[in-house]
C-alpha cells in the first residue's frame, strides 16, 4: 500500500510521481452503454487525472466500438488447423502464432501489450462482468498472447482468475456499491475517492492472488 504523507510532503511526493509517470501508457477497457452513467463519469475522471500526470490514455469503449463478444470461427482469417472438429482455444492459439487473428483482436492485443496500466471499468452483472467485456477477455486474452503452456501457471479469472492467470499484477478493485441509489453527495464522494486513488495508483503494491499450490504446484 502507498505510504501516507502530510503537509508539504504530499506535494513533493505528487511531483515526483508525476515526473516518473510522464510517458506511461494506460488502457481503459470500458463496458457501459451510457456515456452519462456513473461508470461513464468514473471513466472520464480517470482519463482526466491520468492525462494530467502525463500519461497517454487509450480507451477501448466496447459498446461504442460495437465490439464482437462472440468467440467464433470468424476470428481466424486463415485455414483452420483442424477443419473437421473446431476447438476455439486451439485454433485461436494457432492463429496467434501464424498472425491470422482478425484485426479487431490484434488491435486490442497491441493496446494491452503497450500498456503499463490496464483499468477495467464496468458495472457488475450477476457478480460478473457484462457479456461484452467477458467476450473481450475470451477473444483478446488468448493462449500464446496472454498465457502459454506448460509454464502458464508461473506467469500468471477476474482478479484471482483471468487476470492473475494471464500474468497481470492485479491491484485491489475499486468498488462503488449501488450508485444509482446513492445520493448526489455520496456519488461525489465515490468519484473523489477514485480520483484520489489515481493520484498514487502507481505506488500501489499488487494484491495477493491465488497461490501457486491452487494450480497444482
Amino acid at each position: 500500500m502507498p505510504r501516507a504523507y502530510a503537509g508539504r510532503g504530499i506535494q513533493k511526493k505528487k511531483k515526483n510521481i508525476f515526473n516518473n509517470m510522464a510517458g506511461k501508457k494506460v488502457l481503459i477497457v470500458y463496458a457501459h452503454q451510457e456515456p452519462r452513467s456513473f461508470n461513464g463519469s468514473l471513466k472520464k475522471v480517470a482519463v482526466d487525472e491520468l492525462s494530467k500526470q502525463g500519461c497517454t490514455v487509450t480507451v477501448s469503449d466496447l459498446y461504442a466500438m460495437d465490439f464482437e463478444p462472440r468467440a467464433t470461427r470468424k476470428d481466424i482469417t486463415g485455414a483452420l488447423s483442424n477443419p473437421e472438429f473446431f476447438s476455439y482455444a486451439m485454433e485461436a492459439y494457432e492463429a496467434y502464432k501464424k498472425k491470422s487473428l482478425t484485426s479487431d483482436i490484434v488491435d486490442e492485443q497491441k493496446k494491452v501489450q503497450e500498456a503499463d496500466l490496464v483499468i477495467f471499468q464496468f458495472p457488475l452483472y450477476w457478480y460478473s462482468t457484462p457479456a461484452i467485456l467477458k467476450g473481450w477477455m475470451d477473444r483478446v486474452l488468448c493462449q500464446g498472447f496472454a498465457f502459454d503452456f506448460p509454464g502458464f501457471y508461473d506467469s500468471g479469472f477476474l482478479k484471482h482468475g483471468i487476470l492473475h492467470f494471464c500474468g497481470f499484477k492485479v491491484l485491489a478493485p475499486q468498488i462503488n456499491f449501488a450508485p444509482e441509489f446513492a445520493s448526489e453527495e455520496e456519488r461525489k464522494g465515490m468519484m473523489a475517492s477514485w480520483v484520489q486513488r489515481l493520484k498514487t495508483i502507481w505506488t500501489e503494491e499488487p494484491i495477493l492472488c491465488t497461490p501457486p499450490w491452487y494450480f497444482g504446484q
